[in-house]
């Protein structure tokens, strides 16, 4: 006897549900550094002194990727309730950032 086969929509039904990942602990969530401690509402600036700060030495001890690293675990950590402008302030920052690192890359190689 032959078996039933079963329809199409059950089988991707089937694929859907077990294609699912579970829930996953973020990861920033569980950091607990105390290396450096920006002021207060830095990342509420424009992007031009948010770039200059982190780059500042006071703020970033070994130096500007230390400050691009900061930027980014807040960007990370703020996640979905971040604003989209802010958000494009904050990575506007980065840019600057960025390029602040390229100067200082390229004066070190001259």
């Amino acid at each position: 006897m032959p078996t039933a086969r079963k329809s199409t929509s059950t089988r991707h039904r089937a694929a859907k549900e077990t294609s699912k990942a579970p829930a996953k602990k973020r990861w920033v969530k569980t950091v607990t550094t105390d290396s450096t401690h920006p002021p207060k509402d830095l990342f509420t600036k424009s992007a031009p002194v948010i770039a200059r700060s982190l780059a500042s030495k006071k703020i970033s001890p070994k130096g500007p990727g230390s400050g691009m690293r900061m930027l980014t675990y807040f960007i990370n950590r703020a996640g979905k309730d971040l604003s989209a402008p802010r958000k494009r302030e904050l990575e506007r920052a980065k840019k600057l950032l960025h390029e602040r690192m390229e100067k200082e890359k390229q004066k070190k190689a001259a």
